[in-house]
Order: C-alpha cells, then structure tokens, then sequence
C-alpha cells in the first residue's frame, strides 16, 4: 500500500508537472496476481486494484491502519471492470461477472477474490472508507445499478451516471460508489464544474478506446486550475477544495467514489464558467 498525503490548495501554487503527477496521480492500480492500493489521508480512502490470476487474493491489512483485520473499522464496495470472478466473504461465494459491484459491511473478517480464467482475470476494483456500524452486505448487479443519463451530444457531454453504491439502495456509513460511460463522440464527464465542499472524491479512469487515448483531468481551485494527463486504469483522489473535471480524446468510463460528511449525492457546488480560470 502506498501513501497519498493531503494539501492545502496553497501547495500546489508553484508545483511542476512532475511534482504535481507524483502528489496526485496514482499511475498503476491493475498488476495480474496482486494487489494495488493507496491510502490516501483525504478523509482516509483506502482505494485500489484486486487482480487475481491463479490463486485468490485477500486484502489483510491490520497493522498498516492499527486494527486486527481489515474491515474490523471499515466498509467496502467493489465494482469488477474485467473478466468473470468470484467474492468470498466470511465463507459466503457470489459470483461477480463484468461490471458488478458489491457493498460489504464493517466487521467482515475475510474477504477473497479469485478470478474464473487467469488469462482473462477479473479485475476488482475497491474501495474502502472508516465506518461506524455494520449494513449488511448486498450483490449490486450491473443491470440493477439506478442508471442516469444526463448532457447532450451538443455539449460533447452525453454520458450515463451508474449508481450503484446510493443512499437509495444501499445503506452505508458514508461510501457512495459508482461510475460513468461517456457516449462515442463525447469527451467532458463534466462541466460546468463543482466541488464538494463536505466530501472528497477519487476518479478511476478507464475503457479507454485505444492505448494512445488520453484524458485531462482539471483540477485545482475554480480560479487557479492544473491538469493532469491521464492513461487508461490510473485513479486522481481529488480534496474536496478542488474541482474535479477533465476532457478525453475519445469517449470513455470512469469509477466515481465519495466519502465526507454526508450521503447526499447532489451536495455540491457549481462553479460558473465565468470563474474558471
């Protein structure tokens, strides 16, 4: 597990593209037969990639964030972006085919990933936040997830929001999780821009339509913008001072998830075009 520190909008003023990628841009989440996380301190987000190949994987971090096992303070939820795998917790198998996703409660003690054909694995991608009490665990299947379009082709925005961790269907502590597919033709995941003021937010960019493609991630504060150049599966944890948008070069997905002070989806604030800078 690396470390992902957090800053205040004032340390970036003067940082460089190498300084700012390394501070912000976690470059590998996905390694066949191994596991991938970052810790970061923006409201303790322990994101990564689970990637099983011939023998099945487990998270056991204890000493690392002081706890017996894992989960003893947390919750997780899981979304699978690649070929067919199964979930083990406490004993209890689901299987999980592409773009599944899972919600596991604080208090579970295992948690095991394998993958059904290690030439194609299963590419689980999790994500962990401290927690207060146990909600019961619960499959969130793909055709399940509360689908939301939104933009329009005009505005080169036209995408699908996929919710699948929502204070609408599955209670959590404060975890919100789910991602977003960008129709061929648009690029923007968002904009106007906003920020979350109460929440933070990671980005896992991916489904890029060929190896050349590239996103710019804008972040920054509305007045005093940065970007970073983004390839396919590498994640931005973005503070909650700071706008969280970008551009693609083709259309694309993203995976979306939030913890902070509150489970209210729409808590946001929008930032007029006028104040971009």
């Amino acid at each position: 597990m690396t470390y992902n520190y957090a800053h205040a909008p004032e340390d970036i003023k003067n940082w460089d593209t190498d300084k700012l990628r390394k501070e912000f841009l976690i470059e590998k989440i996905f390694t066949p037969g191994d596991i991938n996380l970052t810790y970061t301190y923006n409201d303790r987000m322990i994101f990564g990639g689970v990637t099983p190949t011939n023998t099945p994987l487990e998270i056991t971090l204890s000493k690392e964030i002081g706890v017996d096992y894992f989960l003893e303070r947390r919750e997780m939820g899981v979304i699978n972006i690649g070929g067919s795998g199964t979930i083990n917790i406490d004993g209890n198998e689901d299987h999980m085919v592409k773009q599944d996703g899972y919600y596991i409660g604080q208090g579970a003690k295992h948690v095991t990933f394998t993958s059904d054909d290690a030439k194609h694995p299963a590419k689980f991608y999790v994500v962990s936040t401290p927690a207060h009490t146990h909600y019961p665990d619960k499959k969130l299947p793909f055709k399940d997830a509360l689908a939301t379009p939104m933009g329009d082709q005009e505005h080169m925005n036209k995408r699908t929001i996929y919710k699948y961790i929502h204070a609408s269907t599955v209670k959590t502590c404060q975890l919100q999780m789910g991602y977003t597919v960008l129709e061929p033709g648009s690029g923007w995941n968002t904009m106007p821009a906003h920020t979350h003021a109460r929440r933070m937010e990671t980005y896992m960019y991916f489904n890029f339509s060929d190896p050349d493609m590239r996103v710019f991630h804008i972040m920054g504060r509305p007045g005093e913008t940065r970007h970073l150049v983004v390839k396919n599966e590498q994640a931005i944890p973005n503070p909650s001072w700071s706008i969280h948008c970008g551009i693609g070069t083709g259309s694309y997905s993203f995976i979306w998830a939030m913890a902070g002070e509150n489970l209210n989806y729409d808590d946001m604030d929008q930032i007029p075009m006028d104040e971009l800078r």
